[in-house]
This record gives C-alpha cells, structure tokens and sequence, in this order.
C-alpha cells in the first residue's frame, strides 16, 4: 500500500509506509551522559480559545508525554521555547507546568530542569524589572525542587545597553541561585527578539561575554545549553569551561558529533529534536554508554535530516513539526497547538515531515500514523 504526498513543486510522489516500528524499550537513566528532552506541552482542543487568549493546556496529555521520556531515561526540560514560551504559553501557565511537571517528577523519580525567564514582563522594562521578574521565576523553579535554567530574556536584550548589563544581571542571579543552573544561549534564528544578546551582534564578542559570566561564578553553573546551530563555535566554548561546567547542545543541526565529542571533550544535551526521537535517541545514548562511538552515530547520524526539516527557517516554527509528530506517533489525539501554532508550517512540510520520520520508524503504531496523514491530507482536499 502507497500514499500519496505533495512535494515542494506542486507534483505529487507515492511513498510506501514502513510496517514495523523501532524497537525501543523503556529503560534506566543514562550513564555516559546527561541528557535532557525540551518537551511540548499538548493544547486543550475542545477549549474556547483563540490565539490571543491564555493557552488551555491538556494536562493529563501533557504529563504523560513527559513519563513517557522519563520512561526511557531521558530527563525533561520542562517550559522551554519547545513548551512555546513567548509563543502561545504565557508566564501563569508555564508557573502552571512547571509546578505539575516538576511534581509528577517527584512521583517518579525523574530529572527535570526548568526554564526561567521574564515572560511576565509584556512591554519595555527597566533593568531592575527584569531582575525582578527573573527573581520571581526562579524561586517559583527553586521552591518546587528542580533545577532552573536561566533563559535568554527578550526584556533584558531590549533594556541593555552592552556587555556590562548582562554582566551585572546574571551575576546577581547567580549570586541569588540556591543550586548550581544551566545557562540558555538562544541565538536569534530561534527569537529573532534575541538579536545582539550578550550586548553584541559580533558572536566572537557576544561569547567573550558569555564566557565572563560563567568564569566569574564557577561554582553557581552546573553547564550551559547553546543553541546558536554552530558547531565549531559550540566546541570552541566548550573546550574554554571552566573545569566542571558542563556543555548541553541544543544545536538541532549537529548534535551526533556534539554528543559523541572529540578527544578533548563532549557536549551532552538539551533538544528539542529530543521530543519525538525520545526513545531512538535514549538507545543512541545506551550504545555510547558501552564506549561504542561509532554504534552510537549510526543510530543518531540518520535522524539529521529529520532535524534539519523540523528546525529549518524560520527555524522558531520548528515547535510545529514536533507536535505534529507527537500526533502521528499517538501521544495525544488531535493536531492542535497552544496559540494555533499548527498552521504555521505548509502542507509539503508536513508531508515531508511524514515520510522522514517513518523512515526511521518513529511511529509505535505505524498503521495509525498513516491513517492520521491521510486524515490531515484530506483536509486539504486530497483524495487518495
């Protein structure tokens, strides 16, 4: 059996679905390394809602899609842009998840991390402000026991005026911090509000920033995620840490050379692209866990092109495909998003997004993927 797909010209192609899943089972958590799944939250269908109104969030889907990576060893970071942060979900209902998730890790017994940020603040704000609101995310994050990562904040990028704002503000929330944090760089292919972060447009001064920030409070960060898509400037930063701070790639683009390293070191990883490749990439990690480097990029290296379609510009659309793929792979049961963010990718997109994660056999029930992308199809007016 063959369906039928759009391509990006018009034309039409027949693709024959694979019949058998990958195989993947559940798990104990990672050993060689730390390995964090930036998860998406499931929107409520049935909520009367438009995209200007607070999301309605699924919260027993939303839950089960993070035991199900807890499941298999990853660990959750939870309210991250992949959550749509600034993008459909606003600061009371990120405090919302971040309150339940971190609790349903508790009942479990999984690795979480949170992000923090200052997405309360809704027009210009002073410096003192976005202290403040940064203060009120990270001790809601701190009091409901896991760990905080700093994010990128848009209020900080549009109240600084050069290196030295960033300088004082993250210092005073590393001071602050109760226990060691992750630090986001989130370039601006993800939030182009995010443009000239660090008080420079110039990556090379930008990273000099950064990289003061985190020498002058060694012990308050236990790693930093980057996601600029850049790996050698990833492995540049990497190997000018401090002893003990850890790199988490979030470059969507490269992490199989990240995670596997060189000589002088390795990345783990903070992924959005970790959402629907949870189970293959656990395994990838199982395999490196032996010292089987080259087993270990046979499995990830395939899923790139996957990645690449999913993160491709305007790469913050990116959140679109995954959810997309939770629906095909049965995590929940409608292709709606927070925001009504799933009519921001086109139709070839989605095609192609299809036909490249069966390919790899992401879908548990590959039967039913297919019927779900013969249902959107239809939609559209196509007929098979």
């Amino acid at each position: 059996m063959t369906i039928r797909l759009p391509d990006f010209k018009g034309g039409w192609r027949a693709y024959e679905p694979r019949e058998e899943p990958f195989a993947a089972t559940p798990g104990t958590p990672l050993a060689s390394r730390t390995v964090f799944s930036a998860a998406h939250v499931v929107a409520d269908p049935f909520a009367d809602t438009t995209p200007d109104s607070p999301a309605a969030v699924d919260w027993d889907a939303t839950l089960a899609f993070r035991r199900h990576l807890w499941s298999h060893g990853l660990g959750v970071a939870e309210a991250m842009d992949t959550a749509q942060r600034g993008m459909g979900l606003d600061w009371a209902g990120a405090a919302e998840l971040i309150r339940r998730s971190a609790a349903e890790a508790r009942s479990v017994g999984g690795l979480i991390a949170c992000g923090v940020g200052t997405d309360q603040l809704t027009g210009p704000a002073t410096l003192a402000e976005v202290r403040a609101a940064y203060e009120e995310q990270l001790a809601l994050v701190e009091e409901s026991g896991a760990q905080a990562i700093l994010m990128a904040s848009r209020a900080l990028a549009a109240a600084a005026q050069g290196p030295e704002d960033y300088l004082e503000v993250y210092g005073h929330l590393l001071r602050q911090a109760g226990e060691p944090v992750i630090l986001h760089w989130l370039g601006p292919m993800f939030d182009p509000a995010l443009e000239g972060y660090w008080g420079s447009s110039d990556l090379d001064a930008a990273t000099g920033t950064f990289l003061d920030v985190i020498a002058a409070h060694p012990d308050k960060v236990d790693g930093i995620k980057v996601s600029l898509l850049e790996a050698r400037r990833e492995i540049d930063i990497r190997r000018r840490l401090p002893q003990g701070v850890r790199c988490y790639t979030g470059d969507d683009f490269n992490y199989p050379e990240l995670i596997a390293g060189d000589e002088q070191g390795f990345s783990h990883a903070l992924l959005g692209i970790f959402d629907p490749l949870g189970p293959l990439a656990a395994e990838a990690v199982r395999v490196l866990d032996t010292g089987d480097a080259k087993g270990f990029r046979e499995l990830l290296d395939p899923t790139v092109e996957l990645s690449r379609h999913l993160f491709q510009a305007p790469t913050r659309f990116y959140k679109t495909g995954v959810v997309f793929l939770a629906w095909l792979a049965g995590h929940q049961s409608h292709f709606t998003m927070v925001g009504g963010l799933q009519s921001a990718r086109s139709l070839p997109h989605f095609a192609r997004a299809y036909e490249l994660a069966d390919g790899l056999g992401l879908f548990p029930d590959p039967k039913l993927a297919e019927e779900r992308m013969k249902n959107l199809l239809s939609l559209y007016g196509v007929t098979q």
